[in-house]
């Protein structure tokens, strides 16, 4: 069963930066690609990015593109969502999941969420202005 674990949060004030790691075990992780979603409070599960199996594609939803990156070290099981310029409006827990990639590469998708087989427990990250 495959398992996944977020560390990294904490408490950072505007504009400054913060980088998650999750860590996967339990699952071939070269076969999933992986996302980072997050839930703000009252807000439903939203997504962040993804990045495909080959570390060569990436997705990121609007709100984070300029500010947020994806990179992932396979060798360590290993992603990571590095944020910067970070925003009062980026308070949320913040998870890691994982979808079988079906041996397609160059591709992720964040939707639909129920496709994701492996979930973190989520890390929470809260910018005070």
């Amino acid at each position: 069963e495959g398992r996944l674990v977020e560390s990294g949060g904490g408490s950072v004030q505007s504009r400054g930066s913060l980088t998650l790691s999750c860590t996967a075990s339990g699952y071939t992780y070269s076969e999933y690609y992986m996302a980072w979603f997050r839930q703000k409070p009252g807000e439903e599960r939203e997504e962040v990015g993804c990045i495909d199996t080959s570390g060569r594609y990436r997705h990121y939803s609007a709100s984070v593109t300029a500010r947020f990156r994806i990179p992932q070290d396979s060798a360590k099981n290993t992603l990571y969502l590095q944020m910067n310029d970070l925003k009062p409006e980026d308070t949320a827990i913040y998870y890691c999941a994982a979808r079988h990639a079906r041996g397609i590469r160059g591709y992720c998708a964040t939707q639909p969420q129920t496709a994701f087989a492996f979930w973190g427990q989520g890390t929470q990250v809260t910018v005070s202005s």
